[in-house]
C-alpha cells in the first residue's frame, strides 16, 4: 500500500555509505545507490519478513536481520535510471510508536537527532490521521 504524499513529504532520510533508508507509520523505505548502467540482472534482493539481503554484481550492499518485522510478500524493489535501487518494505505493526532505530539489527542505525525527527514524523502522521478519521466520521453523521 502507497502512502499518501503529503504523508511522505519531509521524510527523516538515515544516510548510509550505500545510500538512505526512511520510514512512514507502515513502511521503511531503502534507495541504494548503484553504477550508472546497472541492470536489473545484476541484482539479487532476497526479502523475507525478518530478513533482507541485497547483491548488486555479485557485491553484497547488506544482509541481515530487519529492526522490525515486515509482510515479506508485499515487499517491492525497483531499479530506477539504472542507477537507483528502490525497496519498500510493509511493516507488520503499524503503529506511530513503531519507529525504527536501525535498518537491521545493530546496522544502519539513525543517530540520536535523526532517530528524535522520525518519530516526531511518525506521530505527526498518527495525528493527520486520526484528524482525517474524525472528519470523516463527522461528515457521516451530518450527511446521514
Amino acid at each position: 500500500m502507497s502512502v499518501h504524499f503529503e504523508e511522505r513529504s519531509g521524510v527523516i532520510p538515515c544516510q548510509t555509505a550505500w545510500g538512505s533508508w526512511y520510514q512512514t507509520m507502515e513502511e521503511v523505505f531503502i534507495e541504494v545507490n548503484v553504477p550508472p548502467g546497472t541492470s536489473a540482472k545484476e541484482i539479487k534482493c532476497s526479502i523475507r519478513s525478518k530478513h533482507i539481503e541485497l547483491r548488486v554484481k555479485d557485491q553484497q550492499i547488506f544482509k541481515g536481520k530487519l529492526f522490525g518485522p515486515t509482510v515479506g510478500d508485499e515487499a517491492t524493489w525497483t531499479l530506477e535510471d539504472r542507477k537507483l535501487i528502490r525497496i519498500v518494505l510493509m511493516k507488520s505493526n503499524r503503529e506511530a510508536g513503531n519507529c525504527w532505530r536501525s535498518l537491521l539489527e545493530g546496522e544502519y542505525a539513525a543517530d540520536a537527532w535523526v532517530q528524535d525527527q522520525m518519530q516526531r514524523k511518525l506521530t505527526l502522521e498518527r495525528f493527520q490521521r486520526e484528524v482525517r478519521r474524525r472528519f470523516i466520521q463527522m461528515h457521516t453523521k451530518v450527511s446521514n
